[in-house]
Parts: C-alpha cells; structure tokens; sequence
C-alpha cells in the first residue's frame, strides 16, 4: 500500500499526507479506504513462502522491502498506511508501529527487550499503569524495577550505572502530573556508557511528536498513547511506537504478531485521518494553557499553579528551554485546601469536564491521587509530589477567556 515517492524530501507536515499511500491501489480514492480483510491472497507460492520468512525473522527483508501481507493479526493495509504517514510527524523517526492502546505499546516494548534477571531504571512519578506493569506483572518474571524521581540528572546517571544487568531506561517527561522534566539527552548518554547498552525508552504523550523529540535527543523509542493529542477526541483508544532502527521496529512488530494486540482497520483509519491536524491542534492548546496558567497564578486558593513556563528552578527551565519547542497543554494546579479544595473545584466547573484522558480538544481535569495515581503507595506519591490538593488539566481548544471565566466562577467562594 505503501507509495515512498513523497516524504523524504519534504517537511512533515506536506509528508503526513503524501506519504504512505498510493491512490492507484485504492481504486483512485484520494485518502485511504478501510479494509476489513482478515487474511490476505498470495501472488504464487513462493511469495507465501517468503512472507512468511520475513514476518517469522527467517530471513531478512531487502532494503526498502515489506513482507506481502499475510494475516490481520501480523498487519493490514491501514496499519502499514498509518505506520508510513505517521513517521514523519516524529524527528529522527524511521519506523513506527501501531496497537491498539497506549499500554499495549509499552507492555509490547517492554516484553522485546526485558529479560530475566534484569533491570528496567524509570523515572516516577509514572503513569500508573506502567509502574503496575513493572511491579505486578514483570517483577515475578525476574524483571527488577528501580525508581529514580524525575529531573534528578544525577541519581538517574547513577541509577543507570549501578544497574545490573540493565535492559531498559524508561523516562516519562514531562511527568504525568506533576511535569517535572528530565533532560533525555544526558540519560541516553548514561545508557550509553552502561556495558549492557540498555534500549532509552521515552513515553512521549504530553509535548510529542510536535513539542519534543527524543529520538534527536538519544532515545531509541518514542512511545505514545495515541488516544490522546494523536487522535484528539476522546474517541478511541490507540498506541504508537516510532523508532530510529529497523531492526528495534522487526522486534516490535515481531512481538506483536504474538500478542496480537495491532490497532484495528477502522481505527487505523480514523487516527489516520486525524494525523494532519495533530500540529494544529496542540498548538492551540499550548497555546490556551499557557494563557490560562499565567493567569491563574498568584489566585489564593493556590499554593502552586505548576506549568514549564512558570518553572521557578533553574534545572528544570534549562531542561524546559534545551528541549521542548513549546509548553504544552498541560498544567497542574495544587490547592492549598487539599483534597476537599480540589474536589469542590472539580464539581463547579462548567466546561471542563472531569474525565481522566488528556489531549482531546475538549478541556479535562482530573484529580490524580484519587484517580490516575491511586495505584501508588503513600510513600511513592509523597516522593512524587502527587499530592490531596493536586488537579491535572488538560486544556482544549475553546476560547481560552471562556475557560478562565469558568475556572474563576468555580473558585469562587
């Protein structure tokens, strides 16, 4: 399905929509069909036999070669158009995979790269689901997790080098939801210098593919729940990794032949279609939040209104100004009447809506120690500054006035 005549040599945003799909094989329809095929028919029998070499890692694939298609569960036309379209939108991206949540495509990297009697080295806080992921489900595989805190350059540096037998280093930044940042250039630096040259994994939801780009930072893998700015309407549920190694993406898509855990045709298709406003979208948003932080501090019910552009630390801004081209739509803000402040801000809002996704063009907040977090033990939140008064917005695309007229009547009183 794939037509590589555009995209290599023009900027992302014309690739995302003439790369990676041939008209002339849809029939002539200017965007993508769905199709809905769950097996595939072969040209002759030796391009069955050579596919499915390919796909099971007999042999390698020719330079700029893709194995013909064989079963909806290894892939599909829509997954191959939708892993072509939406490399350009990642810096330093060669090859991306598709699946069918955010979680699926971390469970997927982790699973290619950890082994027994190994280390993985991540920064917390974390989103829940992956620290539930490292200490419920790998540690009794033999798979240690070792906690380092967020934006500490230096216990991260001496995490890594002290880690035995090391598989991965797995940053979240900016932290989920407290947006502390860590510098992804000097902890790929670290993995580096480790004799086990561990893979850099970066959970880069909250400012990529438009804001941060890891890939040029050192990272070998970007990871992304594509449910939220990817898609951006809380519509469906989607995951995305994107490498700078063909070989990091054959063990990737090898592994989720097994788990059969690739995002559907129809899925494919929507996200697909969402691809060209990703940039537009975001941009707007940053630009919201960063009207609505700056306007938000100093109110009284704050003890802190926490955002990259109001970072007070000198390490975090020369992270902050080093890599991320914009802020982001994303702030946190902490009440000083704790939970019961928090909650009775949550329930006055009009037009935000309290829902635990981000991203969407519609503006979210939650409360994370209730929700997101409440998986973490007191002592990990405590470390993490996941705190009673904490509230995690989202910010959409409304009119920024319109939010701040209704944050302001919510904290009234």
């Amino acid at each position: 399905m794939a037509d590589q005549t555009h995209g290599h040599d023009v900027r992302p945003r014309t690739a995302v929509l003439t790369r990676g799909f041939d008209p002339s094989l849809s029939f002539g329809s200017a965007r993508p069909a769905v199709f809905r095929s769950s097996t595939y028919v072969f040209a002759s029998p030796e391009a069955a036999e050579r596919a499915f070499a390919i796909t099971t890692g007999k042999i390698q694939p020719a330079p700029g070669e893709r194995a013909d298609l064989i079963y909806s569960r290894f892939s599909h036309p829509n997954a191959e158009i939708l892993e072509d379209q939406i490399v350009p939108l990642e810096a330093g991206g060669r090859e991306a995979a598709v699946f069918n949540s955010g979680m699926a495509a971390i469970m997927t990297a982790f699973f290619a790269y950890a082994r027994p009697d190994s280390t993985i080295v991540y920064t917390t806080p974390l989103y829940g689901g992956t620290t539930g992921l490292i200490h419920t489900f790998l540690e009794p595989f033999g798979v240690r997790g070792i906690p380092v805190r967020s934006g500490d350059s230096a216990a991260i540096d001496a995490a890594i080098a002290s880690a035995r037998n090391c598989c991965i280093v797995y940053l979240e930044t900016p932290a989920n939801p407290t947006l502390i940042m860590t510098d992804i250039e000097r902890a790929a630096q670290a993995a580096s210098r480790h004799p086990d040259k561990p893979v850099v994994m970066v959970d880069n939801t909250f400012l990529g593919p438009t804001f941060q780009h890891p890939l040029l930072l050192g990272a070998d893998i970007t990871l992304y729940s594509a449910t939220k700015y990817l898609s951006g309407f809380s519509d469906m549920v989607a995951g995305v990794a994107i490498t700078k190694s063909s070989e990091a993406i054959r063990k990737l898509r090898s592994r989720r032949s097994m788990f059969g855990n690739i995002l559907q045709p129809d899925e494919c298709w929507m996200l697909d279609g969402r691809l060209p406003t990703v940039a537009l979208r975001m941009n707007r948003q940053s630009k919201n939040a960063q009207r609505l932080a700056e306007a938000l501090v100093g109110h009284k019910q704050f003890s802190r209104v926490i955002y990259p552009t109001l970072f007070e630390d000198l390490e975090q801004k020369r992270i902050f100004e080093k890599q991320c081209a914009y802020p982001g739509g994303i702030l946190s803000l902490e009440f000083q009447g704790g939970k019961e402040a928090a909650f009775e801000f949550l329930r006055k809002v009009r037009i935000a809506r309290n829902a635990v996704s981000l991203g969407s063009v519609e503006t979210l907040t939650c409360h994370p120690k209730s929700t997101t977090h409440s998986g973490m033990s007191a002592e990990e939140l405590a470390e993490s500054g996941v705190t009673d008064g904490l509230v995690r917005v989202s910010v959409g695309i409304e009119d920024w006035r319109d939010l701040l007229a209704d944050f302001e009547q919510a904290l009234c009183g």
